[in-house]
C-alpha cells in the first residue's frame, strides 16, 4: 500500500509533508504535489503533517478521489523530487477545502 495526495492539495501545495518524508518520495508540479508509489514506504509520517488533509492511504482514498491514485503514479514519473519545505502559494489558505479543483491542476510549468 502507498499513500496518495488528493484534490485538496491543488492550489494549496503546502510542503509540510516533504519535511518529514524519510525517503523523499514527494514530487512537485506547478500547483500540486504527488507521492511516488514506487518510493513510498508507507510510514504514515506525512498524513498528520498535511494542513489540507489531502493525503490518504491508498485503501482509504475517498471514492470520489480514487482517480488520484493513478494520477499520483503518472505525475510522479514526470515531475522532479521535492526534498525541502517551501512556502505555500500566497492564496493557499483561500483554496484549502474547496471542492472541484481537479480542472485547475497544472501538469507542467
Amino acid at each position: 500500500m502507498t499513500y496518495v495526495v488528493t484534490e485538496n492539495c491543488i492550489k494549496c501545495k503546502y510542503t509540510d509533508c516533504v519535511d518529514v518524508c524519510p525517503v523523499d518520495c514527494f514530487r512537485e508540479g506547478p500547483n500540486f504535489l504527488v507521492i511516488d508509489p514506487d518510493e513510498c514506504i508507507d510510514c504514515t509520517l506525512c498524513v498528520p503533517e498535511c494542513p489540507a488533509e489531502a493525503i490518504f492511504a491508498e485503501d482509504d482514498v475517498p471514492a470520489e478521489q480514487r482517480e488520484f491514485i493513478a494520477l499520483n503514479a503518472e505525475l510522479a514519473r514526470q515531475w522532479p523530487a521535492i526534498i525541502e519545505r517551501k512556502a505555500p502559494p500566497p492564496d493557499a489558505d483561500d483554496w484549502r477545502g474547496r471542492p472541484g479543483k481537479k480542472s485547475l491542476l497544472e501538469r507542467c510549468g
